[in-house]
């Protein structure tokens, strides 16, 4: 039980991570095309909230990856997951199988909050830079 208690928070830091680490690497080598659909949803200032959604995803996803200032790099996931999760994923809004599959991504950005929840309130755990063992 203690190999599982060790290493359950980091590997649960790792696959938190990956989403945002690759998101914000590929929004970077995109930066075009994430542009022309971050306007085609009408949002204003798109280089602005762009960049600051690159700088989220990779600084909380680093964080939350090597458990260094875990609960601030959570938190920093959370601002930029709620609205994100409203605004690209609005399946209340759609009909069929877009409402469907809208749903499904809006159900998931809720499971990865609920996971960022419980790092921001827990902490990273061990094998984590924050942790001194």
């Amino acid at each position: 039980m203690d190999t599982i208690n060790r290493f359950s928070p980091p590997l649960g830091r790792l696959l938190l991570s990956l989403i945002f680490i690759t998101s914000g690497i590929n929004k970077i080598l995109n930066f075009s095309g994430t542009a022309g659909y971050m306007e085609s949803k009408g949002m204003p200032l798109v280089p602005l909230f762009l960049t600051a959604a690159i700088v989220l995803e990779l600084a909380g996803g680093l964080s939350l990856l090597l458990g260094f200032k875990a609960r601030v790099g959570a938190l920093l996931l959370i601002v930029f997951l709620i609205p994100t999760t409203l605004i690209f994923h609005n399946f209340w809004a759609l009909e069929g199988a877009d409402r469907q599959m809208q749903m499904i991504h809006f159900m998931k950005n809720l499971a990865i909050l609920g996971g960022l929840l419980v790092v921001f309130g827990l902490g990273p755990g061990p094998v984590s830079m924050d942790q001194k063992e």
